[in-house]
């Protein structure tokens, strides 16, 4: 069994800057791990993703050049810059048995309970 938390959510300005930290434990060995998030009345929506190795990642454009995912062990980071309003929205962390990333949600295996992410303009 898989257990996946998220941390590091919070209520910053617009401009500012988050880190959000996703552990994983149980039977990682060789999974990808990804990140969604889901605004109110909305889908939930591709946000970044990482492989084992650290060596492959893809982002959602509306978050490219802004936000960086990076893995440290067990541990996968998502550090957001320039955050704007349209980035408020509960984040969630999410492990998929494979060595491929994918931005599909429904490839995923596992998932966290979500932090929020509000930002104020």
């Amino acid at each position: 069994q898989v257990q996946v938390a998220e941390s590091g959510g919070g209520l910053v300005q617009a401009g500012a800057s988050l880190r959000l930290s996703c552990t994983a434990s149980g039977d990682i060995f060789g999974t990808v791990t990804g990140w969604f998030r889901q605004a109110p009345g909305k889908d939930r929506e591709f946000v970044s993703t990482i492989n084992w190795q650290g060596t492959s990642t893809r982002y959602a454009d509306s978050v490219k050049g802004r936000f960086t995912i990076s893995r440290r062990k067990g541990t996968v980071d998502l550090q957001m810059n320039d955050l704007r309003s349209e980035d408020t929205a509960v984040y969630y962390c999410a492990v998929r048995n494979s060595y491929f990333t994918s931005s599909s949600a429904e490839q995923y295996n596992y998932w966290g309970q979500g932090t929020q992410v509000t930002v104020s303009s």
